[in-house]
């Protein structure tokens, strides 16, 4: 009578273990993701109300990517080149976005199984015996099938959170290059300023000689000197302060470039006061081109795998092992079919009572993913509101600076006719210092509202994105041209 083969029927029930876990590992238990629903209007409210005062502009004027060339200051396009590759917050976030792909690597490795290798030489021996020597060597594979989708999560969630490090980093490239181009405008309109007092001084000092001529001609009072010297040593003395403002300015970009202030100098140049023309196009595009929406909207994404995780510890986990082994008194004897032994193993863990802790954590992660979703849908509604701001300044200043330019053109007509009657002897000289005082502010005005038209346009680019956009949310918003994508790629913020 032949003996049953047990083996076999081992070997059969293992196979049919690892077919069942195989097959059960398709099973998911996480809530399939959906972009969270915002708020989302037609049209831009404020956009009717800039078009007859902002500068036309092709509709893809943003998607070049390099939107700082737009204002067309070669100084500026090389001073941004530098601080993408100096700036050390761009750095940080370089090295942020590395570290977060390394954990999508990562958790995607914990779905393959993991092999080992060890082996061993032990030689012993007594005092009346000969030495003798015992080798082994071991191999050994163990796996834990995604029965119910806890690694896929893992690895959706980490890929989430590495899209939302790849959106930080285009915010820190946009904010830097910003920052850059708003503190170089300041500095070029303090140079201006600089210039425009220059040229006041000169004038400010023929009234005081003026003054000072007809005081010793007798035909003035002292009061009239002493008034023509108090607006020359103030004005001297505002243009202490500006070249202060000018040198704090200088300082702070010589940081965003990567370089000490000691070693960084920018000289005095022309001002190019130019306002370029920045298609707003419509509010949904702002939900792929806005890198803090997509960060958000990622981090909405990331909270939603958590809950799968949560959920997987409800149902039973599988692992899968496997072993073979040989152990000879010869290192060429271990790989005779005699010494070596094999095992095959399958383990089943379940929680049978944790007094309700898996529930507790599922009803924390799906407050996690609602408080996400929250900090989302808050987002899009400042970025909405970011917008429609930049859209009112820049309206609001181009009409201020043309009633400026007015009122610049009457204050600089009066100062002349006060300063010729009071050659004649007609006006006080109270009134020559009142009327060169209101000229020089509203000269001074002129330059400041040109720069805060500039600062208003950078700020409008920022609010729009800056030309960077997020391709895993074109599902949800309209499509652009593969020429366009190729442009963004080329430029990366």
């Amino acid at each position: 009578m032949t003996a049953p083969n047990f083996s076999l029927d081992r070997r059969t029930r293992c196979a049919a273990a690892v077919l069942l876990a195989l097959a059960l590992a398709g099973c998911a238990i996480g809530p399939t993701y959906e972009q969270p629903a915002t708020a989302m209007p037609s049209a831009w409210k404020e956009a009717p109300a800039a078009e007859g005062w902002l500068p036309a502009a092709p509709a893809d004027a943003l998607d070049r990517g390099e939107w700082w060339k737009l204002f067309g200051d070669p100084a500026l396009d090389e001073l941004a080149a530098r601080v993408q590759i100096s700036n050390q917050n761009i750095a940080a976030a370089v090295a942020s976005y590395a570290q977060a792909q390394a954990v999508v690597r990562e958790q995607r490795a914990a779905l393959f199984p993991t092999v080992s290798a060890s082996g061993s030489a032990t030689r012993s021996g007594a005092r009346n015996t000969s030495p003798s020597t015992t080798s082994g060597a071991a191999l050994r594979a163990d796996w834990a099938p995604d029965v119910w989708g806890r690694l896929r999560q893992a690895v959706g969630g980490a890929q989430a959170s590495a899209q939302a490090n790849e959106a930080d980093l285009a915010s820190a490239r946009l904010s830097a290059v910003g920052e850059l181009a708003t503190n170089y405008f300041s500095l070029r309109e303090a140079d201006a300023e600089l210039r425009l007092l220059e040229v006041t001084l000169e004038g400010y000092q023929r009234s005081l000689e003026i003054a000072r001529n007809r005081y010793n001609a007798g035909i003035a009072a002292q009061t009239d000197v002493l008034q023509a010297q108090t607006l020359y040593v103030n004005t001297q003395a505002e243009r202490v302060a500006l070249k202060r403002n000018r040198d704090t300015l200088e300082h702070a970009i010589a940081v965003l470039v990567g370089a000490a202030p000691a070693e960084f100098s920018l000289p005095a140049a022309d001002w190019k006061p130019t306002v370029p023309g920045i298609p707003a196009g419509v509010p949904s595009t702002l939900l792929q081109r806005r890198p803090d929406i997509a960060a958000s909207e990622r981090a909405v994404a990331a909270a939603n795998a958590q809950i799968g995780i949560a959920r997987s510890a409800y149902f039973p986990s599988f692992s899968l092992s496997g072993a073979l082994s040989s152990n000879a008194s010869r290192v060429g004897d271990l790989f005779n079919a005699s010494n070596t032994l094999w095992s095959l193993g399958l383990s089943v863990a379940q929680t049978v009572f944790d007094a309700g802790a898996i529930g507790a954590r599922v009803d924390q992660a799906k407050a996690a993913h609602e408080a996400a979703v929250a900090r989302y849908r808050q987002t899009v509604l400042t970025a909405f509101q970011d917008v429609e701001d930049q859209l009112t300044a820049g309206a609001s200043l181009a009409q201020q600076e043309g009633l400026r330019r007015e009122a610049s053109a009457a204050a600089d007509l009066s100062e002349q006719q006060f300063l010729n009657r009071y050659r004649q002897g007609q006006v006080s000289y109270t009134d020559v210092v009142t009327a060169q005082v209101s000229a020089l502010n509203a000269r001074r005005t002129v330059l400041q509202l040109q720069v805060s038209r500039q600062n208003a346009a950078v700020g409008l680019i920022q609010g729009l994105g800056g030309g960077w956009q997020a391709e895993w949310m074109e599902t949800a918003t309209p499509r652009t041209s593969s020429a366009a994508k190729a442009r963004r790629l080329q430029v990366g913020a």
